[in-house]
C-alpha cells in the first residue's frame, strides 16, 4: 500500500485515519473468517480470507484491500468487535 495514498484516506464513516493492518491482526481475522463467525456491517458472512486490510486509528473497523485497491464502502467494512 502506498504510504502517501494512506495519509490522504479516511474511514468513510468515523473520518479517522486509515492503516495497513497489522500481520497478525489480519491472521485472527482470517482465523474468524474461516470459522464461519465474520460479517460485514452489510451482514454478509465473509467466506474468503483478507489478503490484506486497513483499520481506523481507533481499531474499530476494517476495510478489505482488493487487488492493492482499499473498498471504502461501509457496507463492506467489519467491525473489530466482532473479535473480542
Amino acid at each position: 500500500m502506498d504510504k502517501r495514498l494512506l495519509t490522504i484516506l479516511r474511514c468513510p464513516v468515523s473520518h479517522k485515519g486509515l492503516a495497513v493492518l497489522k500481520k497478525d491482526r489480519l491472521e485472527q481475522v482470517n482465523a474468524a473468517i474461516h470459522a464461519g463467525g465474520l460479517v460485514n456491517n452489510e451482514g454478509s458472512k465473509l467466506a474468503e480470507p483478507l489478503a490484506e486490510a486497513l483499520v481506523t486509528d481507533d481499531g474499530k473497523r476494517i476495510y478489505p484491500v482488493a487487488d492493492g485497491i482499499p473498498v471504502l464502502l461501509e457496507g463492506e467494512s467489519i467491525s473489530m468487535e466482532q473479535l473480542v
